[in-house]
């Protein structure tokens, strides 16, 4: 298996560059962000050659963070906002040669806001396209993230469809659908026409994937039969020095 460094999570008390560069020290194959625009892209740019480490996708800015906003692209009346994240993201990402921009849907509920996701990830997919990078959606579980537009791999499923493009896909997160679906192999093995990224973390407190209600081991021998190459994201809480809670990598390897 190949694994992701989630630099959102780890190594999050360094700079970027020097995450990445963390990250290459302690073996993991790729690297992906969550909000990075603080750093010169230069800079990130210059550690991610440096190391040889490729960029999976990075998010959208979530909007007015200190009012509680997640995202913006299911927002109704919110659309130059959320058209102009979704530039940032793509502007930003082609800087780094990141792969994909994960879209943020947002707080909101109700058929106007599925006609606007839609609308605003139709756009994000025709400015993703000319760049050469995907589009990616993913839900968040209801416990941590209540009344997240986005809540479950069957409403993925059903946006993907009618947003009918082919460069938008699914960010399966482990973590996210064993908190309100279960069933981790199954829904892989069902999902993987639009799997875009999968991501991993222990069931129900975020840590690393070495504990929990997940046999991770279990998962990974299903993703390796699925045939699946791209690395694995570890986007885990590691509550402490991110180094010491690396013994799970060694192990996936062994």
């Amino acid at each position: 298996m190949k694994f992701s460094a989630n630099l959102g999570f780890l190594w999050a008390d360094l700079p970027l560059p020097d995450a990445v560069r963390a990250a290459a020290a302690a073996g993991f194959d790729a690297v992906e962000l969550h909000w990075p625009y603080d750093t010169p892209a230069a800079d990130l740019r210059a550690a991610l050659d440096a190391t040889g480490l490729p960029v999976l996708g990075l998010n959208t800015v979530r909007g007015d963070v200190a009012g509680g906003e997640n995202g913006l692209s299911a927002l109704t009346g919110r659309e130059v906002e959320a058209r102009a994240a979704i530039d940032q993201a793509l502007g930003y990402g082609a800087e780094i040669g990141a792969a994909n921009v994960h879209v943020m849907a947002g707080f909101a509920a109700g058929p106007d806001a599925q006609a606007t996701f839609i609308a605003n990830l139709r756009y994000a997919c025709e400015q993703a396209e000319a760049q050469g990078m995907g589009i990616l959606i993913e839900p968040l579980n209801r416990h941590d993230a209540p009344g997240y537009f986005l809540a479950t791999t069957d409403q993925a499923r059903a946006i993907i469809e009618q947003v009918g493009a082919p460069n938008l896909r699914l960010m399966f997160d482990c973590y996210h659908v064993g908190r309100t679906e279960g069933d981790l192999v199954t829904r892989l093995a069902d999902l993987a026409p639009i799997l875009g990224h999968i991501q991993i973390a222990a069931v129900p407190d975020r840590g690393a994937p070495d504990h929990g209600e997940i046999h991770y081991p279990t998962v990974f021998r299903a993703i390796a039969e699925m045939g699946w190459a791209a690395p694995l994201g570890a986007e885990y809480k590691p509550g402490g020095e991110t180094g010491a809670t690396l013994g799970w990598l060694a192990d996936a390897r062994a």
